[in-house]
């Protein structure tokens, strides 16, 4: 009998440090994940603040594209494209967002296109903050003309 539960801790010892194994890699990922969401957090918090402090800026969503994403070394860009409508002219300060497939926000970055001629068009790059994995997209969040 003594045999018997010595042979059996054996074979039952490597499942249960797996079993822990899993479970701390399970929390690892779940720890790694509440990380970045906090700290992408940060970013967009740090993004709508350089936002609000544009005077005099209207609403220019309507005259910003963003084009699509590709890779710059370890980064994601995306070429974005400011369109002036008006007589006279303009800067842009326009707020990137790069999102995953799945819609979540992965990243954010706040850029400026200045002096774009009226009837013009100038185009700048948004370069996210960090190395961002998987399929991604670029929206304009928000774009100021002041």
């Amino acid at each position: 009998m003594k045999r018997a539960r010595t042979a059996l801790a054996v074979l039952a010892g490597p499942a249960v440090l797996a079993a822990f194994a899993l479970t701390g890699c399970d929390q690892a990922q779940e720890k790694a994940g509440e990380i970045v969401s906090s700290a992408t957090g940060a970013v967009a918090s740090a993004a709508e603040e350089k936002m609000n402090q544009v005077k005099d800026g209207v609403n220019a969503t309507g005259d910003v594209k963003a084009g699509p994403t590709s890779t710059d070394g370890d980064r994601t860009v995306a070429e974005v494209t400011a369109t002036n409508p008006k007589d006279k002219n303009a800067d842009y300060t326009i707020r990137v967002d790069f999102r995953d497939d799945r819609g979540n926000l992965l990243d954010t970055v706040v850029l400026n296109v200045g002096g774009v001629a009226p009837g013009a068009s100038k185009t700048a790059t948004a370069r996210s903050n960090r190395s961002l994995s998987g399929a991604t997209k670029a929206e304009i969040a928000q774009a100021l003309r002041h």
